[in-house]
């Protein structure tokens, strides 16, 4: 069976959030379940020379854009075994950043035909098109419009999923007729239009055979009105073909036994001790072993929970630990980050910058991991966070809810902590629960062995997305 998976971003390629890891790591997986999985991104001018270097042009072609006749490169570069495809256009792509541009709609408009436009000529031929987020939710509209009457199309089945529900695509209605080559047959209430705009994410919702979504509880979650959206009605209508998938980590590549980023490799709980006082050296921090240190790693957005934080922070401070925060994002949080760090530079460091390895010594370095998000389609850090023994205290929303099982002090079950309602003091309440079983080490240290028995890998996950493609 052959799939092409269709996204904006991938790992190691270029990446702004979870999709480019799910995008590097879920084909990967899928090959070696027998599925031959290849992937085609647009050709950003910010992916590294490296990469652009082991790229090879494949092919030429031209592509309708509304009236216009743009051209497209399609180049193709192998590794660890998955071949990409890049799309490439100067004048769309060759620009800094991903998104965020004042024609963002022409550019993945582009970008969407392009991928038709390109599949007869990349000796590849797909059985399926695995679409993501708003960026490729133009392929199946298309596919059905422009192509659906030509031979070559007619075989290929649709998956389209949805990473994030919050980030719709939504244009101005001219976009129809001027960039889609659609007419207003197609601007009705079932199909693209959507509160006088034109949506992608609406349009693949509409049009793609399958959707999925990256964990069950999100799946269910966005069938209502708090989380869907304005959305949650055509969820519900296709609710028969929604199926919630948890995505996984890479295990090969997060792993603390050989991660090249830590100070010192370990696989117990004992081994990070060593990364611990590393990590308190590296950031200034006074080097205690009996301090937990809780860390957050994040985008710095209101979606992460950050209010939340900022109500109780001075009350989480004031339980005697250490408190790590590394991201980028809103200027309110950024600032609310170094002013508290100011205010207490024994108990706090502020890192406002991303930094892949520094990320990896925090999750190794850490005792708890802080994800208290307002609402988390999955989530990855706390997938990261099982992985190298530190344990996460989260929100009982979408993915964290799925992957986070709190402790029961009954049976000694659980892989963490969790509260259900978005209240600070709730989650101040899962805190307190941490911390105090942080000093009854036996206890912990059981937890910890616990998150280490956790398979977050993508093997269950690819197992399943490969019975989806058999349904088809």
């Amino acid at each position: 069976m052959n799939v092409l998976f269709v996204a904006s971003e991938s790992v190691p390629f270029i990446k702004t959030g979870g999709l480019a890891d799910v995008i590097g790591s879920l084909p990967k997986e899928l090959n070696k379940h027998g599925v031959q999985a290849r992937v085609i991104l647009p050709k950003y001018g910010d992916i590294p020379a490296e990469w652009k270097d082991r790229m090879k042009l494949r092919a030429t072609c031209i592509v309708w854009v509304g009236w216009r006749r743009q051209y497209c490169g399609i180049e193709e570069a192998i590794v660890d075994g998955v071949h990409y495809y890049f799309v490439d256009n100067e004048y769309y792509f060759k620009r800094d950043g991903l998104y965020g541009h004042y024609d963002d709609g022409e550019r993945f408009a582009f970008f969407c035909r392009a991928v038709l436009e390109a599949l007869p000529l990349l000796g590849f031929n797909p059985d399926v098109l695995h679409c993501h987020d708003w960026h490729a939710g133009m392929v199946n509209v298309m596919l059905k419009a422009h192509y659906g009457h030509l031979p070559y199309y007619q075989r290929i089945r649709t998956v389209f999923t949805i990473h994030n529900l919050k980030y719709q695509g939504v244009f101005p209605y001219e976009i129809l007729y001027d960039l889609l080559g659609l007419d207003d047959s197609w601007f009705t209430s079932d199909k693209l239009e959507f509160y006088g705009g034109v949506s992608f994410m609406k349009g693949a919702l509409a049009y793609s055979d399958i959707l999925t979504t990256v964990s069950e509880t999100y799946a269910l979650e966005i069938q209502t009105p708090y989380f869907g959206e304005r959305l949650d009605g055509l969820l519900r209508a296709r609710s028969g073909s929604l199926t919630g998938i948890v995505n996984g980590i890479d295990y090969d590549v997060y792993n603390p036994e050989t991660d090249p980023y830590l100070i010192k490799n370990y696989r117990d709980a004992a081994g990070k001790k060593e990364n611990k006082a590393a990590l308190q050296a590296q950031l200034g921090l006074p080097i205690q072993e009996d301090v937990p240190i809780i860390s957050v790693v994040s985008r710095l957005v209101q979606q992460k929970g950050l209010d939340l934080i900022a109500h109780v922070l001075d009350e989480i401070l004031s339980l005697g630990v250490q408190f790590v925060v590394l991201g980028t994002g809103d200027f309110t949080y950024e600032d609310l980050f170094r002013n508290v760090m100011h205010r207490y530079p024994d108990q706090v460091s502020a890192q406002i910058l991303f930094n892949e390895g520094l990320a990896r010594r925090i999750y190794a370095g850490s005792d708890m991991f802080l994800m208290p998000s307002q609402f988390e389609p999955c989530g990855i850090g706390q997938l990261i966070s099982l992985r190298y023994g530190t344990l996460p205290i989260v929100r009982e929303t979408g993915g964290l809810k799925d992957t986070v099982q709190p402790y029961n002090k009954y049976t000694g079950e659980g892989n963490g902590f969790s509260f259900a309602n978005y209240n600070a003091h709730e989650m101040l309440g899962a805190i307190e629960r941490a911390v105090d079983l942080y000093r009854r080490k036996p206890v912990w240290n059981s937890l910890i062995e616990n998150a280490n028995l956790n398979d977050n890998s993508w093997n269950e996950s690819a197992r399943r997305y490969t019975q989806l493609y058999q349904t088809l």
